[in-house]
């Protein structure tokens, strides 16, 4: 398995950027601090930088030759509104918020390829190094591209990579097609007519209507969708009344649908709304139904999945190569994609022995309050980041 050495020279100095972005997380949309940390290691180390896409994100940009090829390489910067739980010297250092997923590490993975491509410049094009703000749920990714990411820097390509717990330090997985669920929420108000529980007749239940609305729901991934296509439905809220002996005017109902394939997704939005509907008007009731698509499915595109596999597998050997699983967790890179051809690959975070230090009691899992990165991955994510970017941007033989 082969790292570069001059990353494992800049180990240590590395690993202190993670620790301190650790310590000092911040929210969608305000990654102030992270982002002046980003853009002064990108000056100091001679790379042009432009500020201010989708608010607090930034671009670099690496250039070296005269071929017009460029690639991207999309690194986020967020943290979660979560309370650590680990006692380690790095640990957050403020209350409610917390690199529980990992992103910390993954700017700094971007920022140690940046070093060494700048100093290096092994290739003949451009890579634009894209510190992204907000992908836990503000959609930092669609906002950086309103404000002409794609063009105000025209790429071939653009990749990403995210930490996956559980899977062993020093594999990867990329595969092409979906690997991200679409992320959707919606909320359904049901009004009724209220009165007293013991005299059912007089009013019109908003319960008893909601009810049956989520039980038909289920009939929609059973009986409408194809059986071998995924999709999940799922009701997490159901809110009415405040009284044992009184029927409520109103009852609220919300949840998450998740999908790989827009269309599967119309359909299940089309479903839900005409049962909601339908099932109001035969419980004399009515309804209000709103349905909000958050996150498109991530659908790496075939040839560039190929071609991340094939810089692993040259870099870190086949046996450390893995199919990727999808999962319908979201990820808005799909923005990215959509626009872009490219792939969203993982990185083994291991099983969390990498966590020597005190840490809380919990799981080192994803958006978990004893989660901590781990930082052999800096040296190993950096070094798929600049092959890849190397392999891409090879210089033509004549």
């Amino acid at each position: 398995m082969e790292r570069i050495e001059s990353l494992l020279d800049h180990a240590d100095e590395m690993a202190a950027i993670r620790h301190d972005l650790h310590a000092h997380p911040e929210l969608s949309f305000q990654e102030q601090r992270t982002a002046a940390l980003v853009a002064g290691k990108l000056t100091e180390w001679g790379i042009p930088i432009h500020r201010g896409l989708g608010q607090t994100g930034l671009v670099g940009i690496v250039k070296n030759g005269h071929s017009a090829r460029a690639v991207g390489l999309r690194a986020d910067m967020d943290a979660l509104p979560i309370t650590e739980l680990n006692t380690f010297a790095h640990a957050s250092l403020d209350p409610g918020k917390m690199h529980a997923c990992g992103h910390d590490g993954h700017t700094t993975m971007l920022l140690a390829a940046a070093q060494h491509l700048a100093r290096q410049r092994n290739f003949d094009g451009t890579v634009y190094l894209i510190f992204q703000p907000a992908e836990e749920g503000g959609g930092g990714a669609h906002k950086m591209i309103e404000d002409g990411l794609f063009d105000r820097f025209a790429m071939d390509a653009v990749f990403a990579m995210h930490n996956w717990p559980g899977m062993k330090t020093g594999q990867f997985a990329v595969s092409p097609g979906p690997v991200m669920g679409s992320s959707n929420d919606f909320e359904i108000v049901i009004h009724g007519q209220g009165g007293h529980a013991a005299l059912p007749h007089t009013g019109a239940d908003p319960l008893l209507a909601g009810c049956a609305m989520v039980q038909a729901f289920q009939g929609i991934l059973s009986r409408n969708k194809n059986p071998v296509e995924p999709g999940v439905l799922s009701v997490t809220m159901f809110h009415a009344g405040d009284k044992n002996n009184i029927v409520p005017d109103e009852a609220c109902i919300a949840g998450t649908v998740r999908t790989f394939s827009i269309e599967l997704l119309d359909l299940i939005e089309q479903r839900m709304r005409e049962i909601a509907e339908h099932t109001c008007a035969a419980h004399g009731v009515r309804c209000t139904f709103d349905f909000n698509r958050n996150y498109p499915p991530t659908i790496n595109h075939a040839a560039q999945a190929d071609f991340m596999r094939q810089v692993m597998t040259e870099t870190f050997g086949a046996e450390n190569v893995l199919t990727q699983t999808p999962a319908m967790t979201a990820e808005d890179f799909s923005f990215m994609l959509q626009a872009k051809p490219g792939a969203y690959a993982f990185i083994g975070n291991g099983d969390g022995a990498h966590r020597t230090l005190p840490h809380g009691a919990g799981p080192c899992l994803l958006h978990n309050a004893s989660y901590d990165f781990n930082d052999e991955l800096i040296t190993l994510g950096a070094t798929l980041w600049v092959r890849l970017a190397e392999r891409f941007l090879a210089p033509a033989r004549g």
